[in-house]
């Protein structure tokens, strides 16, 4: 017989969830001039025919409303040496007001940008989505993607960044 657990706190659920490690990716969005990118790490395949993918982003997000309003969104997963990038985008660097100023971007289908360097990028358009409590998960289909293999992921555990060792 399974026993149903109660939760004490939101805090308690974060410290768990904080267990699991996982890779960092900028989500971003553009509609017309405006763009906007968060860091998010609650992103997964989902099928791959067709391709499809997940990400779950706050509904208050500007980055959230901006994919919603552009249909489109895109996934540039960070290597290892990228960190000051997740940071950034993540809002941890308050100096800096223009999030994509300085950094090589490029677009393929959508318009929503790419990081240039990063280890793979997806080139979405949203085909579901679903408000679930205080998030929202879009389901996008891949329409085009880039990719390398010159560096490791960075991975996010315990509220600290680590490096994948081979």
């Amino acid at each position: 017989m399974t026993k149903k657990l109660e939760l004490d706190s939101a805090d308690e659920f974060r410290a768990a969830m904080r267990r699991w490690a996982t890779g960092v990716t900028i989500v971003t969005a553009q509609n017309g001039t405006v763009r906007h990118g968060m860091t998010v790490s609650s992103f997964t395949s989902l099928s791959l025919e067709p391709p499809l993918v997940m990400v779950s982003l706050e509904q208050t997000a500007s980055t959230t409303r901006l994919i919603q309003s552009s249909g489109a969104f895109g996934v540039s997963i960070l290597a290892d040496d990228q960190r000051v990038i997740s940071d950034r985008f993540a809002g941890r660097i308050i100096e800096i007001s223009d999030k994509f100023a300085g950094l090589e971007w490029t677009t393929l289908i959508t318009g929503a940008p790419l990081l240039v360097n990063a280890l793979a990028g997806f080139d979405c358009r949203v085909v579901s989505s679903h408000t679930v409590g205080t998030h929202i998960l879009f389901i996008g289909e891949v329409l085009a993607l880039r990719s390398t293999n010159n560096s490791n992921p960075l991975i996010y555990f315990e509220r600290d960044y680590h490096q994948v060792v081979k």
